[in-house]
C-alpha cells in the first residue's frame, strides 16, 4: 500500500502559481505520514479540434481522476481570471462527476491558493470560486487561521480563505517570504488534518 498523499493540483500560466505549489508541497512534506503529489492540468484551446499531448513537456504530470480519487487531501491552485479560477482548472473539475456520484472526496480536507497581477485583482473571489466545487464534493474546507502571524503582517498576498500571491503587472514579482510561508502553512494544515484521519 502506498503512502497517503496530499494532491497539489494547479494550473499555472506564467510560473507564479507553480512556485506557490512548490511551497505548498514543502509544507506538506514537513508532516510525518503523508507526502505531496504535484499535478497540473493542460491548457484549453478555443479550437475544439486541438488536443494537448498526454504528457507535459516539463513540470508535473497532468492530473488524472485516479490521482484525485486516491488522495487523502487536496490543495488546489489557480491564477485569477476576472475574479475566478482559470478555465483549464474549471474544465478539469467539470470532468469529476463520477467522483461526485461515488462520494470519493467526501470528508477529505481541502485548501486553495491563487496568484494575481494586481493587489485587488480578485484574490478572495478566486479562492472562493475554487472552494465551491470542493464543497459540492463534500470536502472539508481548510483555510488559514489568524494564528498564522503572516496574515496580519503581509503587504501583498495572504487571506484566511487560502494562500495568495501578488505577481505584479508583468507577472515578474517572485513570491516573498511571507507569501511562501503562508503557502507552506496551508500545505501543512491540510496534511495535518488528513494525517489525523489516516487509518
Amino acid at each position: 500500500m502506498s503512502e497517503p498523499y496530499i494532491l497539489v493540483l494547479y494550473y499555472s500560466r506564467h510560473g507564479s502559481t507553480a512556485a506557490m505549489a512548490q511551497q505548498v508541497a514543502r509544507g506538506i512534506e514537513r508532516v510525518p505520514g503523508v507526502s505531496a503529489r504535484l499535478r497540473t492540468v493542460p491548457p484549453v484551446s478555443a479550437d475544439s479540434e486541438q488536443s494537448s499531448d498526454g504528457i507535459p513537456i516539463d513540470g508535473p504530470l497532468y492530473c488524472e481522476l485516479d490521482d484525485l480519487r486516491a488522495c487523502t487531501g487536496l490543495v488546489m491552485g489557480s491564477p485569477t481570471r476576472f475574479g475566478n479560477m482559470a478555465a483549464p482548472l474549471k474544465y478539469f473539475l467539470d470532468q469529476t462527476s463520477a467522483l461526485w456520484l461515488s462520494g470519493a472526496l467526501i470528508d477529505k480536507p481541502a485548501g486553495v491558493f491563487t496568484s494575481t497581477s494586481s493587489l485587488h485583482g480578485g484574490q478572495e473571489s478566486t479562492l472562493l470560486s475554487m472552494l465551491l466545487p470542493l464543497l459540492h464534493h463534500g470536502m472539508v474546507v481548510a483555510g488559514l487561521p489568524y494564528s498564522e502571524a503572516g496574515l496580519m503582517s503581509t503587504q501583498s498576498g495572504g487571506t484566511p480563505y487560502g494562500a495568495s500571491h501578488w505577481a505584479g503587472p508583468d507577472n515578474s514579482r517572485p513570491l516573498d517570504e511571507g507569501e511562501a510561508a503562508l503557502c507552506r502553512a496551508l500545505g501543512a494544515r491540510v496534511a495535518k488534518l488528513a494525517a489525523g484521519g489516516v487509518r
